[in-house]
């Protein structure tokens, strides 16, 4: 379904907004990528960074798929890091912040930082590093990246778990997280912080959807092609993860 999608289309048209980019942080675990539908839709290119040509070859071999073009051509761009754009004039940087996946990137637009899957809100600490590809020491690095930013910069967070009950945040900063952090705060080297993640993994179950999710979103956001018998299928192995 395209639910969300379509209303974010909704308010880009009732707003008389210009969409220039389509930027995707990482290819998702947890829900299929709307970059190509919105793409489609609004003309705008997608971009992500270049290192998804690793994750495509990782979940290729996965995927028993001997012909899946693993070269990134199914984005506009592929950036690099610390590779410069613009964005409605505003000047946008690219940072490597790899740990949650191998390609994962952020995207400091401005005055403020789209972290993905590194940091959550301070009080739900940080994301996992057990997918395939994923590496909990890799992801300290990328925080401390994050981290060095100027303390006013503004995080925006790619999910947020709403620690006990409260509402719905998406926003914090630099400052806040170096100061209220949990897992951060709870860690002085990178040693503290790989044993702290990794503990806290192995009690985590795959997000049900990965399986699913992964072939779209390493394809682009673009569904299967049909079958000859004019069906598209999800196919997936029955003995992994």
């Amino acid at each position: 379904a395209t639910k969300n999608a379509d209303t974010l289309l909704d308010f880009i048209r009732e707003n008389g907004l210009e969409v220039e980019w389509i930027l995707d942080t990482h290819p998702h675990a947890d829900h299929f990528s709307a970059a190509h539908y919105l793409s489609t839709k609004t003309g705008a290119p997608t971009a992500i960074g270049e290192k998804v040509v690793d994750v495509q070859k990782l979940w290729k071999a996965i995927y028993n798929w001997p012909g899946f073009p693993a070269d990134g051509s199914q984005w506009n761009r592929l950036f690099a890091d610390g590779e410069t754009f613009t964005v409605g004039g505003i000047p946008a940087k690219v940072l490597f912040s790899p740990g949650h996946t191998l390609a994962s990137i952020t995207y400091v637009i401005g005055d403020a930082a789209f972290i993905h899957d590194t940091l959550f809100m301070p009080d739900s600490g940080t994301a996992r590093a057990d997918f395939p590809g994923g590496s909990a020491a890799q992801l300290w690095r990328s925080i401390q990246n994050i981290l060095a930013l100027p303390d006013e910069t503004r995080l925006f967070v790619g999910h947020d778990y709403q620690t006990e009950g409260r509402e719905p945040l998406w926003e914090s900063t630099v400052a806040e997280q170096k100061l209220g952090n949990t897992h951060v705060a709870a860690c002085k080297t990178e040693a503290d912080f790989v044993a702290l993640r990794e503990a806290r993994d192995r009690t985590l179950p795959m997000p049900r959807l990965i399986l699913h999710a992964l072939q779209v979103n390493m394809n682009g956001g673009r569904l299967p092609e049909p079958e000859s018998n004019g069906r598209r299928y999800l196919k997936f192995p029955l003995d992994c993860l």
